[in-house]
Parts: structure tokens; C-alpha cells; sequence
């Protein structure tokens, strides 16, 4: 069989590309098909993320409101003050960082810096993002995605915790004294 001509030959996967960086966090084909590394999870928050980026619904307006100004600001806010945590978060998790819910083999245990006041500090950037999106835009809809992604990541964090358990000695000690998300919410905290 003829190889295909060049300009539509398939890219060599350079060390530290894209397709290696996707085989190191655990990405297969079989996995999106059978969950077995938690991809549904990651699926599921991806979608409830990108819905964030709707328009209000119904719009404050629509339901005879003016929407206040400090209302805004406060939600814009919150908004940026969670894209600065979620980076300080990414950057402290360095090599351990996956965005699937099961953690890289031989990874190391995060537990300082945002980790030292909380377990899963993404996924609380990512709830305080997604509140600051619904004050930001007195919208109901954004509120039920708010509540949408609370699920979604408490139960993301549980598959989680359940690898952790199993790879890191350290984990119960650690878990036993910091919240998982938000400290004192039944769903978002267990210890």
C-alpha cells in the first residue's frame, strides 16, 4: 500500500507532545468507552464548564429585574479570583496533574500550598467560578449549573479519593485533617 503523501501523513508524536502527555494521564479508547480511569467524570464536568459560557437564562430582564451593578461585579469577581486560584493550584500539582480522577502511578502526594486548605482546590475554583457566573449574570440556569457541577465534582473526588487511598500511605492522615471542597457541606466534605 502506498504511504499517503506527506502533507497528509500522520504527525510523529514528539517527546512531551500531545498524544504522550494524553497516553501519560491515563487516555485510552477503551476508558472513554467503559469509564475505567473516570473519563465519564471528566466528560460530564467539561460539559456543565462549557455550559457556564451560556447567556443567562431567563435573563434577569426577562423576568422584570435590573440586574444590580454590585451583583456584577461581585460575580466578575469571583470569576477572576477562581481563575487565579485554578492556576496556583495546576502549577503546584506539577507532574501529578491529570485531569482524569485516577491518579498517575508513582505521582506524588500534593499536600501543600492550596492542597495544605483543601484536597481538591480545582474543584473548588471551579464551584467558585461557576458561583461567580450566576451572580455575575442573575441566572437561574447558572445557578442549576452551579449545583450540576457540585455533583459532579463530589463524585469525582470520591473516585478519586478511592485511588489515593490505594497508592498513597499518607492519604488518610492527610484526608482525616483537610477538607475535600468546601469545608462543613455534606457532599463537598467528608472526613
Amino acid at each position: 500500500m502506498p504511504s499517503p503523501p506527506p502533507e497528509l501523513a500522520p504527525l510523529p508524536d514528539a517527546p512531551g507532545g500531545p498524544a504522550s502527555l494524553f497516553r501519560r494521564w491515563g487516555f485510552t479508547a477503551a476508558g472513554w468507552r467503559d469509564n475505567r480511569h473516570g473519563e465519564w467524570w471528566l466528560a460530564a464536568q467539561l460539559l456543565l464548564i462549557g455550559a457556564l459560557l451560556l447567556p443567562a437564562w431567563p435573563a434577569p430582564t426577562a423576568l422584570g429585574l435590573a440586574w444590580p451593578l454590585p451583583a456584577r461585579l461581585v460575580g466578575g469577581a469571583l470569576v477572576l479570583l477562581a481563575l487565579v486560584g485554578a492556576v496556583r493550584s495546576l502549577l503546584q500539582l506539577g507532574a501529578s496533574l491529570t485531569p482524569l480522577p485516577e491518579p498517575i502511578a508513582g505521582a506524588a502526594l500534593i499536600t501543600d500550598g492550596p492542597y495544605a486548605r483543601c484536597r481538591h482546590p480545582l474543584y473548588r475554583q471551579i464551584l467558585i467560578g461557576a458561583l461567580g457566573m450566576a451572580v455575575l449574570l442573575g441566572s437561574p440556569l447558572h445557578l442549576a449549573l452551579l449545583l450540576a457541577l457540585a455533583v459532579v465534582l463530589g463524585g469525582k473526588a470520591r473516585r478519586e479519593e478511592r485511588s489515593l487511598l490505594r497508592l498513597h500511605p499518607a492519604y488518610p492522615a492527610y484526608r482525616a485533617v483537610t477538607p475535600a471542597i468546601v469545608p462543613h457541606l455534606p457532599w463537598l466534605d467528608w472526613r
